[in-house]
Order: C-alpha cells, then structure tokens, then sequence
C-alpha cells in the first residue's frame, strides 16, 4: 500500500473504530462470547494488527495481495466462533474507510486502488483465519459429530 494511501487510512482510525463497533453491534449474535460487549475491547488490538500488518517488511516488500479479493467467509463449522461476526464487521468497516480514504486522493491511478483493496484483504484474511482458527481448536464441539451436523445457533441477519 502506498505510503500516502496508508497514513491517511491510518488517520480514519477513530471512525474505524466507531463504525466496526456499530457493524458488530447489528450482527445477530451466534454465542454469549459473541455479544458485542464482550467483543468490542478487542477492536483497538485488532486495528493495531491491521495497521501493522499493512506495513512494509523489512525489505521493502509490501503485503503479498490474494488471488482474489472476496468478502471474508467461515470456516467454522459449527457457526458459534465469535470471531466469525467481529471479523465480517471489521471487513466491511475497515473496507468502507479504505475508500473512502481512496476518494480523497484524486492522484491514486487504478492499479493502486486496486492493490491497496487487495492488500488489505489479505491482512484482514491472514487475521481472521488465525484468531478463528485458534479460537476453533479450543471449541467443545471441534471433530465431534455435533460439529460436523450442527446449523450454526443463530445466523448473522446478513448473507454471507
């Protein structure tokens, strides 16, 4: 992500904040873990994940881009992760500010914007899998028949 493009996302984090919290507090709730209250004093360490992930490594090198950007999806099969909707309200606030912050830099040539969205769905991608997936090998349910049988306990009120 381009320097310019990065300090200016950077500088909408007060409203990132504010809008993952109202995103997050629209979504149905699959698990008491999942209720907004008990979530929400994770965004400010997830935003510094974010950001320091956008980052350039050491060499330079920014964030390898995936394939293709697509909206986050689950990979819990038993539907009660409450990171499952912390992570789809982050993506979409996180993905509004980004442009948002993309129109207010009339300079940005096409293939920018278009690296700059991929970059950051891949950190919020990398992110996602790894805290879902750690949260997932501690779940009751994990391997058992009631995993691999069960309809999540309440769907988001979003489709996915």
């Amino acid at each position: 992500m381009q320097e310019t493009l990065a300090r200016a996302l950077h500088a909408q984090r007060g409203p990132i904040r504010l809008q993952w919290e109202a995103l997050l507090r629209v979504e149905r709730t699959t698990t008491p873990l999942a209720h907004p209250d008990s979530l929400v004093h994770l965004l400010d360490w997830a935003i510094d994940e974010i950001f320091s992930a956008l980052q350039p490594d050491a060499d330079g090198q920014p964030v390898p881009a995936p394939p293709v950007a697509t909206a986050l999806r689950s990979e819990c099969a038993c539907g009660r992760n409450p990171f499952l909707v912390f992570f789809i309200a982050g993506e979409q606030a996180m993905i509004e500010a980004l442009v948002l912050t993309q129109t207010e830099i009339p300079a940005l040539d096409a293939a920018s914007r278009d690296s700059a969205v991929s970059e950051l769905y891949a950190v919020l991608r990398r992110l996602r899998d790894q805290e879902i997936e750690s949260f997932c090998a501690l779940c009751q349910y994990r391997g058992s028949a009631t995993c691999a049988g069960i309809q999540p306990a309440a769907p988001c009120n979003r489709s996915r």
